[in-house]
């Protein structure tokens, strides 16, 4: 795990001609040195999760894989984060989504597994009612998620309210099902595209997400 700084689906590959005059092909786009460094060198797989403003709920995740060529974007979807953007010191309570490259271990969700490849735990406390900021119904959020290895116990079911760094430092961050509005803090996307993830995330492939608005991901 990395330490922070503290619709439809479009599939399509990267091809020479996507790329700028002198880009490199191992590098994600979109992301400066320091982001960059922060991805583990045995990572084959990463979710880029941007966010279209510091202080916005939206973002589009592109899923890349690495080959012998290089990162090749496998698909891209609209995504929302945060009700009030992101921030670099995640603390609980405060509507953003955390910054960073997190590595991506468990899954698990209300709904039986759809052919997880990351250790998936079924539980029907994976429950969510009531209505989200834009007042549309919660309910079956949870249906499917993955957690996001921020300020939690790796190898547990994301159900597990264990946080290492303490809880004023928040947890409980995951990737679900989309709900039609801002989230808390988690990564929403619509229902086809988690299940998709849950299909191809390959632990053998070390998977992280990289999340955060464009400029703080350009650094």
């Amino acid at each position: 795990m990395s330490v922070p700084r503290a619709g439809g689906e479009t599939s399509h590959t990267t091809t020479a001609g996507d790329r700028a005059p002198g880009e490199q092909r191992d590098v994600l786009p979109g992301l400066g040195s320091r982001t960059r460094a922060e991805v583990p060198d045995d990572t084959r797989q990463a979710l880029v999760v941007t966010g279209s403003g510091r202080n916005s709920s939206t973002s589009k995740a592109v899923l890349y894989e690495r080959t012998a060529t290089g990162w090749q974007a496998k698909a891209s979807w609209p995504a929302r984060n945060a009700l009030r953007g992101w921030t670099a010191g995640h603390r609980a309570g405060d509507l953003r989504s955390p910054i960073g490259v997190f590595t991506l271990s468990d899954a698990g969700g209300r709904l039986a597994d759809p052919g997880s490849a990351l250790p998936y735990s079924q539980s029907p406390n994976f429950r969510i009612g009531g209505t989200g900021f834009a007042g549309e119904p919660l309910v079956g959020s949870f249906d499917y998620v993955i957690a996001i290895d921020y300020n939690r116990e790796r190898g547990t079911s994301p159900l597990d309210a264990t946080k290492p760094l303490g809880a004023a430092k928040g947890g409980g961050i995951w990737i679900h099902v989309d709900h039609g509005g801002p989230t808390h803090g988690c990564i929403g996307l619509a229902r086809p595209h988690v299940e998709r993830l849950l299909r191809v995330l390959d632990p053998a492939r070390h998977p992280v997400v990289v999340m955060g608005d464009a400029a703080s991901l350009a650094t």
